[in-house]
């Protein structure tokens, strides 16, 4: 958390987004605010009471394990060009939807999720991020497409 702190207070980034209930947590009790938390109630696959992190604006949307829906897709774009605070609380599993928010978030802003067992993975979205990540998204639909 020192390390995450250090880095938001030096790089000021214009959103912060959280994707995973334990991270969102983390930062909310670090006094560290998320603008995007993206959660589902589950911590490790197993379900949680639902963090007590108060949004100015709550949505939620389906999103199935391995998938990444169109209705998810979409509310995290609106979340993110919000200028309220928006929890997209996620019914199905939220861990893809990282790779949505660094897509759709505005350059030098902060993406933040929880690498399980392994701490919490912090990524400034840059065009080359950005271009390294739609290569993964472009990646799974042509296998999803395969699979039909």
């Amino acid at each position: 958390m020192i390390a995450v702190r250090r880095f938001i207070e030096k790089e000021k980034p214009p959103k912060i987004v959280t994707v995973g209930d334990q991270v969102s947590k983390d930062l909310s009790e670090n006094r560290i605010a998320p603008d995007v938390l993206i959660v589902d109630n589950k911590i490790m696959r197993q379900q949680i009471p639902p963090i007590p992190v108060s949004a100015d604006k709550n949505v939620r949307v389906k999103n199935p394990a391995g998938t990444i829906t169109d209705e998810a897709w979409s509310a995290i774009e609106r979340a993110v060009a919000d200028s309220r605070r928006t929890k997209v609380v996620v019914d199905g599993e939220e861990d893809l939807l990282a790779l949505v928010a660094i897509i759709v978030a505005p350059e030098n802003c902060v993406v933040l999720y929880g690498q399980p067992t392994s701490g919490i993975v912090l990524v400034k979205t840059t065009e080359e991020t950005k271009r390294r990540i739609w290569k993964i998204v472009r990646a799974m639909e042509c296998n999803a497409s395969d699979s039909d």
